[in-house]
């Protein structure tokens, strides 16, 4: 009898931190109290979070995702309606009030404290600069914060150079939070060789989570014959980290949702594995990726830890007193 092959070895270097950001986590288990405090159906303005796993496990549960308030049946406008992390223009709670709807705000706090660094240099007179994806849900609530015209996109640092202020006076800038921290600082320097009184916002924009999953990339990087990140084409913070990886040294970076749309028959001899997750993918995900590479490969798991995360957002205090099963902590986790 002929002996089985044996499997290439493979060495996988899984990045911590990876996977749900504390603000990811709030907003999926704001949207699991609220089903389990209210029942179903709770609605959901948009995807709760840039996630189709997450999306379609809340669904199962009771979720309904509308894209805008008036899909709201008249029967169920008695139902509350939770808004996505990502947050929303000032226009949308201003809406579900008009129509005497329950809502419950799901946004990251993080990105609610960018709306209020924005709205400040508005305050002080300032027009403001938003650095950020056009068409993004973050961007669009950021820009809803404040009146039209008194925010200008900045997408690239082409745009910083091309940029002209539609008044006089001083300018201050935000970001969005998902941003590459290396293609921000470079639209940042751009802006403020042109604009030396530039006015930074109070602290910074980008969000922890973003940072440490990018320098957990830049160390695993280096070096690997593929780089696979877990996310959604539609995740901001997902994507970064491809382009992070690429320029990390990474020979090939792909973004993929589950391990079915690995392209196995394209990836050709690899010896070196980098692994990471967007922060809305969940960690059930990369245990999916990692098996799927197990059945084809001799795998050793390298950790490449670079920061150690401890935030944690506490949910809105209608939801306080409501108490979650292990089955219910698990997917909020991720684990499920």
């Amino acid at each position: 009898m002929a002996q089985t092959q044996d499997k290439a070895k493979l060495t996988v270097r899984l990045c911590g931190p990876r996977g749900f950001c504390a603000g990811v986590d709030r907003a999926i288990q704001i949207v699991v109290l609220a089903l389990k405090k209210y029942g179903a159906p709770v609605y959901v303005r948009h995807e709760i979070v840039h996630n189709r796993y997450v999306v379609e496990g809340l669904q199962e549960r009771g979720a309904v995702f509308i894209e805008e308030l008036d899909e709201i049946p008249e029967e169920d406008r008695d139902r509350p309606v939770v808004f996505s992390a990502h947050g929303v223009p000032k226009s949308v709670p201003q809406e579900a009030a008009a129509r005497n709807l329950f809502y419950l705000d799901a946004t990251c706090p993080l990105v609610s404290k960018v709306h209020k660094q924005a709205i400040r240099h508005r305050r002080l007179g300032r027009h403001v600069l938003l650095v950020g994806h056009a068409g993004h849900p973050e961007v669009v609530g950021t820009m809803g914060q404040l009146p039209p015209g008194a925010v200008t996109l900045i997408e690239t640092v082409e745009d910083a150079r091309r940029f002209v202020p539609p008044v006089e006076g001083e300018l201050g800038y935000v970001t969005q939070t998902t941003l590459s921290v290396e293609d921000t600082a470079e639209i940042i320097h751009a802006l403020e060789q042109r604009f030396p009184t530039l006015h930074a916002p109070a602290s910074e924009s980008i969000c922890y989570a973003t940072t440490n999953r990018q320098e957990a990339v830049k160390q695993a990087a280096p070096g690997a014959d593929l780089f696979l990140v877990v996310g959604a084409p539609n995740s901001s913070n997902s994507r970064r980290l491809v382009e992070v990886a690429e320029r990390a040294g990474a020979a090939r970076a792909l973004l993929v949702q589950r391990a079915s749309e690995i392209p196995w028959e394209e990836i050709g001899e690899v010896s070196v594995l980098g692994l990471s997750a967007g922060a809305s993918a969940p960690e059930i995900i990369v245990e999916e990726i990692i098996d799927a590479f197990a059945e084809r490969y001799d795998v050793t798991v390298d950790l490449a830890v670079t920061a150690e995360e401890r935030e944690n957002f506490p949910v809105m205090r209608a939801l306080r007193d409501v108490e979650l099963t292990k089955s219910d902590m698990a997917f909020v986790n991720g684990m499920g």
